[in-house]
């Protein structure tokens, strides 16, 4: 009996020693377009840090990868490495078109001096540096941005 009590217990020791998994909440971005006539854009969602530095990418629309060095924040700051986009692509987004991606966001991350930024470009037109930045924070959820570029407006919501 003495040999199963201090199995539990050394079990249970060891469970509440390990570290809680990190929540996480669901985030939905929303990227609506301007009308501007001409092909479809390339849009960098991505995150940098309070003084600008690039952190991780959230989506890159647009399926063809030689075409994000157009993007060019967020390609200096993921080194243009497909480790840093694979699996987090989709089709450009048109002409007056949204782009809607929901993510599950860690919420260590909300409130902590992290930002939400957006790069667009389109082929043969102008090419947009942080079209889009803003806080990540709870107090901006839900308010509606407009950006510099092709952005029209842009928001997330938890």
């Amino acid at each position: 009996m003495k040999k199963l009590t201090l199995a539990l217990a050394l079990t249970l020791g060891l469970a509440a020693a390990l570290p809680t998994l990190a929540q996480a909440r669901e985030v939905t971005f929303t990227t609506e377009l301007k009308s501007y006539g001409g092909d479809g854009a390339y849009v960098a969602l991505y995150l940098t840090d309070a003084n600008g530095r690039y952190q991780d990418t959230l989506w890159i629309a647009g399926e063809k990868s030689k075409y994000y060095k157009h993007l060019r924040d967020w390609a200096r700051g993921s080194g243009l490495r497909s480790s840093e986009y694979d699996g987090l692509t989709g089709a450009s987004v048109g002409s007056g078109r949204t782009l809607n991606i929901t993510l599950d966001i860690a919420d260590e991350l909300i409130d902590a001096g992290y930002q939400v930024r957006v790069d667009t470009a389109v082929e043969d037109m102008r090419d947009n540096r942080a079209d889009i930045v803003i806080p990540l924070t709870a107090k901006s959820a839900g308010q509606l941005f407009t950006g510099r570029g092709y952005v029209e407006s842009f928001r997330y919501t938890f």
